[in-house]
This record gives structure tokens, C-alpha cells and sequence, in this order.
């Protein structure tokens, strides 16, 4: 039986982190920084509760990622990127109605942005050799692609989402 001995042998944990993972958890801190303040944004914007209920299952998520993250960077001796600063409350019966992101708007960015975010979780997952990284982000990516059920349910029920062309009539097939 091989055993794997020095810095990579034990508890992950205790492993030093690669300049890739630095790099990922530090980017991956920011952008869930700026998912918050973007989605506290979009919060003033919402008029559905239903979506506003998403949004702030989106804001929570985002939030304990940026506690995670940056949690493994201090420990690791990283300084975490710095947090953007709150946004003042505004109402939405406040915000001009041609300033205003409506609802299926809302929906449509916030698709994205989860679908972008499981494509960054899988990478990070791919690039890690720490077990504790790939896992965090395996976890992040279960949420994410949860929240994005959740959002595409929503927006079909509502009547936001804007399909792409259907095959309705398939052509029949000639064998040659």
C-alpha cells in the first residue's frame, strides 16, 4: 500500500492551499460580494413576493459563501477582498418606472448569474487538490443548481420565462 506523506499527506485541511485555490477562493469571495449588493438591489426592484422569497435565498447563500471563503483565507494568511458598502433602502413605488427592473428582468439575471456560478463552483472543483476546497464547492454547486430549479419553476409559472423556438412538427425521417 502507497501512502502520501509530507505537506499533502493528512487532514486537507492542514494542506497548504495552491495559488489556484488562492486565487478561486479570493474571486469567488468578490463576485459573492457583489451577488449580494446586486441582489439587494434587484430586492427594492421585485414586486412578486415569490421571487423576492428567491432573492433572498440568494442573498443568504451568498453570504455564507463570502463567511466560508474568507474564513479559509484568513487562516491561510490571505487577506480577503474588502466588502462593498451597503446599499441605502430605496421602495419600489420610489424608483422611476423607466429606472425600474421588472420582475421577469429580475428573473432573467438572476438565471444567469446562478448558472455562471455553477460553472465557476465545477472549475473550482476540477482544479483543487485540497479535498475540503472541491467539496465546499461541490456543496455550493448542489445549492446553486437547487436555487436555479427554483428560479426556472418560478419564471414558468409566472409567465417570464421566453422559450427559445419549439420543434413542434417533427420532419419524418427517410431511410436511405
Amino acid at each position: 500500500m502507497i501512502t502520501i506523506s509530507g505537506i499533502l499527506g493528512g487532514n486537507s485541511k492542514n494542506e497548504p492551499l495552491h495559488y489556484g485555490e488562492v486565487y478561486d477562493l479570493w474571486q469567488f469571495s468578490m463576485a459573492a460580494k457583489g451577488c449580494i449588493s446586486a441582489t439587494r438591489a434587484y430586492c427594492y426592484h421585485a414586486g412578486d413576493k415569490d421571487l423576492k422569497n428567491i432573492l433572498g435565498k440568494i442573498i443568504d447563500q451568498s453570504e455564507l459563501e463570502v463567511s466560508e471563503c474568507d474564513a479559509i483565507l484568513t487562516h491561510n494568511g490571505i487577506v480577503p477582498s474588502p466588502p462593498l458598502p451597503d446599499r441605502p433602502e430605496a421602495k419600489l413605488e420610489d424608483i422611476p418606472i423607466g429606472a425600474r427592473f421588472t420582475d421577469q428582468e429580475i428573473s432573467a439575471m438572476i438565471a444567469t448569474d446562478t448558472s455562471l456560478g455553477l460553472v465557476a463552483c465545477s472549475q473550482i472543483m476540477g482544479k483543487s487538490i485540497r479535498e475540503d476546497i472541491g467539496a465546499l464547492f461541490a456543496k455550493y454547486h448542489v445549492t446553486k443548481a437547487a436555487l436555479g430549479m427554483q428560479i426556472l419553476k418560478l419564471s414558468k409559472e409566472k409567465g417570464w420565462l421566453i422559450p427559445p423556438p419549439l420543434q413542434i412538427q417533427r420532419p419524418e425521417l427517410v431511410n436511405v
